[in-house]
């Protein structure tokens, strides 16, 4: 099977979910492949997220019969990446997973992306507004064109307001204070807790995909 029909039957599993195949990669012996069932050591991976808001409809139709869940978002991924992974005989693993996988080295290697000062990975088209949801492992190479170096758009952005924006100043270019974030949310950040992270919705790079206001809440609170 050719690496487009691959990508195609992938995408065809992941679309009712609002997810979609984010770049593909063989393993080589500057990027440690991991082993799947029987020790047999990975030989490709195809990178699986979303963009936008894409997923969250279809999280939200799922969670109403499964309410009582913990780590939901997970959860509902592992299902769909799972049934995904029996579909095209491929083994599904996850960035919360042990042993943990070095997910944004993959995704930047898979799409060619960088981190912005906030430590997020930005894409030149929605920003900060998107994420890895797993990633699909399989023990036959699949080739595919390596993506071309992307601009940087924080390269081209001279005021970074995503730096100044936050309430307490927790970002600055080499650090995140996670403690200072979580004391003000707990404490007085309300208005981050309900809106979302006043850092991330600064970044001027694709805000028309910002998140829905029910995600942002959802993924804050996650968060604190």
């Amino acid at each position: 099977m050719s690496a487009d029909e691959m990508l195609n039957r992938v995408a065809a599993g992941l679309g009712p979910f609002g997810l979609v195949p984010r770049g593909c990669f063989v393993f080589d012996q500057q990027t440690q492949a991991p082993t799947m069932i029987g020790h047999v050591a990975s030989k490709s991976v195809i990178m699986v997220g979303h963009f936008g808001s894409a997923i969250w409809p279809h999280f939200v139709e799922w969670r109403r019969t499964h309410s009582n869940v913990t780590d939901p978002l997970d959860t509902w991924s592992k299902e769909v990446l799972f049934n995904v992974a029996s579909q095209v005989g491929a083994i599904a693993v996850f960035p919360s997973d042990q042993p943990y996988q070095p997910f944004q080295q993959w995704a930047k290697r898979a799409e060619g992306l960088t981190a912005s000062p906030l430590g997020l990975l930005i894409h030149p088209q929605y920003g900060l507004w998107h994420a890895f949801r797993g990633a699909l492992l399989f023990d036959y190479e699949i080739e595919m064109p390596q993506p071309s170096s992307l601009t940087h758009p924080c390269d081209i952005c001279l005021e970074k307001p995503c730096l100044s924006a936050c309430p307490v100043n927790a970002f600055s270019e080499n650090s995140f204070e996670v403690g200072r974030c979580r004391d003000y949310l707990s404490s007085q950040g309300f208005e981050c807790m309900d809106n979302g992270c006043k850092a991330r919705l600064a970044c001027p790079v694709g805000q028309e995909h910002a998140y829905l206001q029910d995600q942002q809440r959802f993924h804050m609170s996650a968060f604190a």
